[in-house]
C-alpha cells in the first residue's frame, strides 16, 4: 500500500513587490552594491504559496496561512484472468472498474523566522475523502456493474518542517535554501480501517479492499533537499530538489510482515512574472518518482507495485496582495499523468503578524 505524495503535487505562484524601505540586511540580503541591492529586495518579497520555493521568513515574524484545496482525479482498472493466443487476443475472464476520487484539504501552517536565515514551520491538514467504485463482480460473467462507496474525514499527517538559506544570492547567484521536514503518522492509515479480502473462485485471494478511506499514510517520513529563488527581470525564476525517505514498519496483518513503502525523489521548477505591484503570476512544473512498495514476511519478501510510479502536474496560479501583511493566493493543476490527479484547485490566505 502507498500513500501518494499529498499530493503536494501543487502549483508554484510567486508575488513581487516594490522594493520598501525595511533594511535589506535584515532579510539576509548583503547589500555591499547599490546595484545588487535591488533585485535582492525583490526577491525577498516573493510570497509562494508551494511550501519551499519562498524567501524564509523574516526573524520575529509570525506567518498564518490557512489553505483550502480540492483534488479530483479518475482512473480505469483492468484485472485479467485468462491466456494470451496472440497480442490482440486474450482468452479468459476481464474485469474492469472505473475509479472516481475526490479529496478536500483543510489546513493550517504556523510559520516564524528565528533569524534572517532560520525559519521553521508546522502544517496541520484535515483531509474529507469520497471514492466510488463501479464494476462488475470480480471474475465472474454477470453483465451487471455495481457501485461501491466509501469516504473517510479526520486528521492528516502532521509536518514539521525547517529552512535555511545558504547563501545571500549576490555575485549573479541565486538564492539557496536548504530543507528539512518530517512527517508523523497522525492520520488514520490504510492499515488502521476495516478491510474486506477479494477472492477467485478457486478461493485464492486477489485483492483487498478499504471500507473507509485512509486520511494518512501511517509511515514515519524524512525530507532533506533544497530550493532556489533566481531573480531575472522581469521574471523571477524558481526550483526545488528533495528526497522523502520513508521507514518501514510492522504492520498488523493476520499473518504479520514488515510493509516498506517506496521512497521519494521530488524536482520543480517554474517562473513568475509581475503585472503590477499587487499582482503576479506564474507557471510551475512539479514531478515525482516514487520507488515500489515491497512486503517482507520471514525470509520471503514480495514487491507490491511496478518498480516506480511517476506523478507529475503542470499547474499556474494568480496571486494578490491585499494589505501589507495579507495575501490572497489561487492556484491550479493538470495532472499530466495517469497517477496524478485529474485536476486540483487551491486557495491560501497568508497573514503575517
Amino acid at each position: 500500500m502507498k500513500a501518494k505524495p499529498h499530493l503536494s503535487l501543487a502549483i508554484s505562484l510567486c508575488l513581487l513587490s516594490a522594493p520598501t524601505s525595511a533594511n535589506p540586511d535584515q532579510r539576509g540580503v548583503n547589500t555591499a552594491s547599490a546595484q545588487s541591492s535591488q533585485p535582492e529586495d525583490k526577491a525577498a518579497e516573493i510570497a509562494s504559496i508551494t511550501a519551499d520555493r519562498g524567501i524564509v521568513t523574516r526573524p520575529g515574524r509570525f506567518t498564518i496561512e490557512p489553505s483550502l484545496s480540492y483534488a479530483h482525479s479518475t482512473s480505469t482498472l483492468v484485472a485479467i484472468e485468462g491466456y494470451t493466443v496472440i497480442p490482440a487476443l486474450v482468452i479468459g475472464l476481464i474485469n474492469i472498474s472505473e475509479v472516481q476520487r475526490d479529496t478536500l484539504v483543510g489546513a493550517v501552517s504556523l510559520k516564524y523566522g528565528l533569524t534572517s536565515r532560520w525559519e521553521t514551520a508546522l502544517r496541520v491538514p484535515y483531509l474529507s475523502i469520497s471514492e466510488d467504485v463501479r464494476e462488475r463482480d470480480v471474475f465472474s460473467g454477470t453483465p451487471v456493474d455495481n457501485l461501491r462507496e466509501s469516504s473517510g474525514d479526520g486528521l492528516g499527517d502532521v509536518e514539521l518542517s525547517t529552512r535555511y538559506q545558504l547563501n545571500n544570492g549576490v555575485d549573479g547567484w541565486p538564492y539557496i535554501i536548504g530543507l528539512f521536514r518530517v512527517k508523523g503518522p497522525t492520520g488514520k492509515s490504510p492499515y488502521d480501517v476495516d478491510q474486506t479480502t477479494l477472492y477467485s473462485d478457486d478461493g485464492e485471494p486477489i485483492g483487498i479492499t478499504l471500507k473507509e478511506r485512509p486520511t494518512g499514510s501511517g509511515f514515519w517520513s524524512f525530507e532533506p533537499g533544497f530550493s532556489f529563488i533566481y531573480p531575472s527581470d522581469p521574471a523571477v525564476l524558481f526550483g526545488n530538489l528533495s528526497y522523502v525517505w520513508t521507514l518501514k514498519e510492522e504492520k498488523g496483518f493476520s499473518n504479520g510482515g514488515t510493509v516498506d513503502p517506496g521512497d521519494v525523489i521530488r524536482a520543480g521548477f517554474g517562473m513568475g512574472f509581475a503585472f503590477n505591484q499587487r499582482t503576479s503570476f506564474s507557471l510551475g512544473y512539479d514531478h515525482s518518482v516514487i520507488g515500489e512498495t515491497s512486503f517482507e514476511h520471514g525470509n520471503n519478501q514480495f514487491d507490491a507495485t511496478f518498480d516506480r510510479i511517476h506523478v507529475g502536474s503542470l499547474s499556474f496560479g494568480l496571486a494578490h496582495r491585499l494589505t501589507p501583511s495579507t495575501t490572497l493566493n489561487l492556484s491550479v493543476s493538470v495532472g499530466v499523468t495517469e497517477n496524478a490527479p485529474n485536476s486540483e484547485i487551491t486557495i491560501k490566505l497568508p497573514f503575517s503578524l
